[in-house]
Formats: structure tokens, sequence, C-alpha cells
């Protein structure tokens, strides 16, 4: 079985620890390594580095190669410019169909917290069995919800249909993104949802039978590349072929089209969250809601639920603040309440073309 871990994204809703030139991923968010080097100690226990695919951009190489050492070069599937989740999973998939075809994959993100690490490898190792058997399914991992989320994605599943190794295996209902509160709830209080982390497993060449079947054209564009694959020619080749794909989400392009019975679930709670914006890091680092989260040279006095990341020298201080955040560096200082995360995409937007570019 082998793995990709994706790791493409700017990273906005962390600005300004997230930057263009030093995405999230490659930031020690939590603990003294990055979040990608967390992603791939989190699986070696299960997967040579061989078995290991690292997705991202070429502009990126050398921070990949630095942080990860231990992945083969070969192993990294660099795009020349970022085209959206769809063009990005297809492109790994198109170099995995051509290496092992029928072999079993799992794809991972690189910006996520995982807390019960060994229930995570033993689902991994479960969907792979799952799909020894059924190399024409996707197998989606599912997390307990922890609340009414409207920013996560959900899965719906059904009835329980096999069990393997203490885990239990769900029939496949449909995904739901980013639903209003009203159903958020309902989802949270049902016992046939979980949360979308976006980690299922398949085979290459049901996946991309599955871009021949729903995206055509990106099919062919895709299959130009796989034929380039491990000759002098590939990288002029994604260099003219892959700018000219779609932007679309993966979510849009393939996954919103599949069938029923095409998938299993694996529910449970791995202690998965998604660290890519500040108040989810917030949510995933507190015991409580009422508790704080610190970083560095932090003092608090009767503050509750505010997150404060300080990555300077000098001494941050907060009093009587509720709900909010404080993100402290060399040449920024972000102060916002955690209801505003949302807004500080459309900030950094905002300083594309003016003197303050050089911060984004």
């Amino acid at each position: 079985m082998k793995v990709v871990l994706f790791a493409g994204g700017v990273g906005t809703r962390l600005w300004p620890l997230s930057r263009k030139n030093t995405p999230k991923q490659f930031e020690k968010i939590v603990g003294d390594k990055s979040t990608l080097q967390l992603a791939v100690d989190r699986i070696l226990p299960i997967f040579k580095p061989s078995d290991i695919f690292i997705s991202s951009g070429i502009m990126y190489e050398d921070i990949l190669r630095e942080q990860l050492p231990q992945i083969p070069k070969n192993n990294f599937i660099l795009e020349p410019e970022m085209r959206d989740i769809g063009a990005a999973v297809g492109f790994a998939v198109a170099v995995l169909e051509k290496i092992s075809k029928d072999e079993p994959f799992i794809i991972l993100w690189s910006d996520h917290l995982v807390k019960n690490e060994d229930l995570f490898r033993n689902i991994l190792l479960v969907a792979g069995k799952i799909l020894e058997k059924h190399n024409d399914k996707i197998v989606f991992i599912g997390q307990k919800s922890r609340f009414a989320s409207q920013n996560l994605g959900w899965i719906e599943f059904g009835d329980k249909t096999d069990e393997i190794d203490g885990i239990p295996i769900f029939t496949f209902k449909s995904l739901h993104y980013q639903p209003n509160l009203g159903v958020a709830e309902e989802f949270h209080a049902s016992p046939h949802h979980a949360w979308n982390p976006g980690y299922f497993g398949t085979t290459p060449n049901f996946l991309f039978s599955l871009y021949k079947k729903h995206a055509s054209k990106m099919y062919e564009q895709l299959l130009k590349i796989q034929n380039a694959w491990g000759t002098d020619k590939f990288e002029e080749t994604v260099k003219n072929v892959y700018p000219t794909i779609e932007k679309i989400s993966f979510d849009n392009l393939i996954l919103e089209k599949i069938d029923a019975n095409d998938g299993f679930v694996i529910g449970a709670d791995i202690g998965w969250s998604d660290i890519g914006a500040w108040e989810s890091l917030k949510e995933a680092l507190s015991e409580t809601v009422k508790d704080n989260a610190t970083r560095g040279k932090v003092m608090v006095n009767d503050c509750k639920d505010s997150l404060i990341f300080n990555y300077t020298d000098q001494m941050v201080v907060g009093i009587d603040l509720n709900e909010i955040l404080v993100i402290n560096t060399e040449d920024v200082v972000l102060v916002c309440p955690k209801s505003s995360v949302p807004k500080i995409k459309n900030l950094v937007k905002s300083l594309e073309g003016t003197s303050h570019e050089h911060l984004t």
C-alpha cells in the first residue's frame, strides 16, 4: 500500500504565520516540527519511505527536500503551478496508476492534527485490507464530530456491513460540504454522520477511471503526463500540459458524482482536527472551550477561549480577552475575534499590488 500526502496550498487562514513563501504545512505550528513532518512521522511506522509520495508545488522543492530527507527524490510530485485540488489529485493518481495501478493507496493532508495515532494507523491498515478485496471502491475515513461545524465537510453513512480487526465498516451514503447551522446540528446529533477529514483509500486504477468517466478532458491531459512519467520528457510535458488543466475542486469534479455503492466508511474518534485556521487550531489544542491556547512568551490574566501565539522574543500580555486571537510575528501583529477568521483571506488578498505585498 502507498500513501500520498498533499502539501500544496498557501494557507491564508493561518496568516500572518503562513505565507506564500512559507505556507502553513512547513511551519512549526504544533511542537518542534512542521505539520508536514508530523504527518510523515505519523505514518512511518506502517509505511516505508519509498511508499510515501508528496504532492506539492515546484516552488517548495527545496523546503520539501530539507524537511523530508528520508523521502526518495522521485516520490515528490511537483506542480509547476497550482490548479486546485481536482488537478492535484489527478496528477498524483496518474503517476501512481503508472507505477502500480491496482495497489491500494491512501490520500492524506499535511496540515492536520491526529491525536489517537495508533487507532489512525490501524484504520489505514484496515482500509488497505478492504481494498485488497474490493479494488473498485473508495474507503472514506470519518471523524466522530465534536460539535456542529458549519466549516467542515460531513460524511453520511448507513448500516454496519463488516468488522475487521475490531474496526467497524459501514455502507457509504453521501457527502455534504459546509452545511448551514441547522443542518450541522442535525448531523452532529445523528449516529450516521461524521466529519469528513478528506482522508480516503482506493486504487489508482479505479480513481483514474472516475476521471475518465466524469472529467474526460482532464483525463486526456493527465494521460499525456502519465505517458511521459519516467522519461526525459516528463518535466517538459508537465510544464506544458499542467497549466492548461481546469481549476476545479476534487469534490465538484469527482466525489459529488460517485455512486453510493462505490464506497465504504470507517468512522471513529481519531482525535482529528483541521488546524488550517486559527480558530480550529484553538479548538484542537484546548481541553475545554474556556481554555486558552498559548505559544512562546505569553502571559494571560482573566482571559478565556483565546489563542495567543507569539513567535518573537518580546513578551505578549493579554488581559480580559474573550474569544480573541493574537498572533505576533516579527513583522505583523494580528488581533481579531475568533469569529473574524474568515475575513483574513480577503485582507491578505487586499495587500496584493500594494507596498505591503511582501507580507502576503
